[in-house]
């Protein structure tokens, strides 16, 4: 195949819009051509930016897939029940495949694309981008090294973060698991796919608790009103409140600049546009009374193969959002943080090594680097024509991580009651 790759998105979301931008990245190497979105706002976006002909402008993936093949890379970024349905057309079309995750919360589902992808030309991965982390991949080669001998237990946590909660997982689209996905499957089929990753081992059980503590209508303070800007009486003490997050806070308010949750409102991004979204869109709703379903903390254990264990907590009510790990083996422990990016390795009796992975990579945005990685080597391997690596996430890979999530979310329902792989 000769650069530049062509990519065809079909869903300008967050990610559709994060993968297509990777071209200012890469020029040389590949080109967005086409488009299709629900939102034709997002469609004549994506068409300014990256100069699209109308003709490669679509109001649904399903209006695109109609077509004849446009280009080389389709780029599956709808919502999560929608994946399958939009990836197999694209298979049987020709297209190379970039699919965002999950696969689907339906085990036939995967299963299905599974076998289609079998008897396809195209290449397919899944876009577990943690693999392609200078973090992860120091891990990676720590764990693989036995610098610390077999790995016995691991102690993992992915902090939400309060106000990314809120966000995306009682007032935005992954809320309500019956519409999308359980939320250990949405957000953290991340956790579970690096740790098969890292490990090498696969899990053979797994047993889960959690639920949704805060976020429901019992817990609303005295005064909350539905939406946060109806009049609301507990809008000056609520850390919730949609205003805060979306306008004023430092750390995420579009009036100081941080404007990523805010581009989910609106296409303009503007302070204006953003009060607009909150008075009318979901997002200005009060986070005690949405139709959420989904858990704001959860805890998984994980046994694997050889009897090792790995404690995995997902929770909304942290500081900040990010993933911190530790291994222990035989030999010594690894301690790690994404929110530092520092990784600490003591071996048992000897002086602490401390790696500084912001010292060895300058860009660790974009889930610490991993968005523009997994393009890159998506790229490598289309350009040269070469089969999937060890690290590549290929639907064989990306299965073994549904498989576990799905088990936690059936474990949980059962009240943490063991369940077998």
């Amino acid at each position: 195949m000769k650069a530049p790759i062509t990519f065809a998105i079909a869903g300008f979301g967050d990610r559709g819009s994060t993968y297509a931008s990777m071209q200012k990245l890469f020029p040389d190497k590949m080109k967005v051509v086409a488009v299709a979105d629900l939102n034709p706002d997002k469609v004549e976006k994506a068409k300014k930016l990256y100069d699209i002909p109308e003709e490669n402008c679509f109001a649904s993936a399903e209006e695109m897939l109609e077509k004849e093949k446009l280009a080389d890379v389709l780029v599956v970024s709808t919502m999560d029940r929608q994946h399958v349905g939009h990836a197999i057309p694209g298979l049987k079309k020709g297209y190379n495949i970039l699919l965002e995750k999950p696969i689907s919360p339906e085990i036939e589902k995967c299963r299905e694309i599974l076998e289609v992808a079998k008897d396809c030309p195209g290449k397919i991965i899944v876009c577990h981008v943690l693999r392609y982390t200078a973090f992860y991949n120091t891990l990676k080669d720590l764990l693989s090294s036995g610098r610390i001998g077999e790995v016995v237990s691991i102690c993992a946590n992915e902090n939400v973060a309060y106000w990314h909660q809120a966000h995306s997982f009682v007032r935005g689209n992954w809320r309500n698991s019956q519409e999308t996905s359980p939320m250990i499957l949405q957000k953290s089929c991340h956790d579970m796919d690096i740790f098969t990753w890292l490990t090498g081992k696969k899990c053979v059980a797994v047993s889960s608790v959690g639920g949704t503590h805060l976020f429901k209508k019992e817990k609303a303070p005295e005064g909350a009103t539905p939406r946060c800007l109806g009049g609301c009486k507990a809008k000056e003490s609520c850390i919730f409140d949609a205003e805060k997050i979306y306008v004023t806070d430092p750390k995420t308010g579009i009036m100081n600049g941080k404007g990523w949750a805010t581009s989910i409102l609106s296409v303009e991004n503007t302070v204006e546009s953003t009060y607009e979204a909150l008075r009318n869109g979901p997002y200005g709703r009060c986070v005690y009374m949405c139709d959420n379903d989904v858990v704001d903390h959860q805890q998984t254990l994980l046994v694997m193969e050889d009897g090792s264990t790995i404690s995995f907590t997902m929770c909304a009510f942290t500081q900040d959002c990010y993933r911190y790990f530790k291994a222990m083996g035989t030999k010594g422990e690894i301690e790690a943080d994404m929110k530092s990016n520092v990784i600490r390795v003591r071996e048992f009796g000897k002086e602490e090594e401390v790696i500084d992975i912001g010292a060895m990579q300058n860009d660790l945005k974009g889930h610490g680097g991993g968005d523009s990685g997994i393009i890159a080597d998506f790229l490598e391997m289309l350009l040269n024509d070469t089969d999937a690596t060890e690290r590549t996430t290929t639907l064989e890979n990306s299965m073994q991580s549904h498989f576990m999530a799905l088990a936690a979310e059936e474990s949980r329902l059962k009240g943490g009651a063991l369940v077998t792989l």
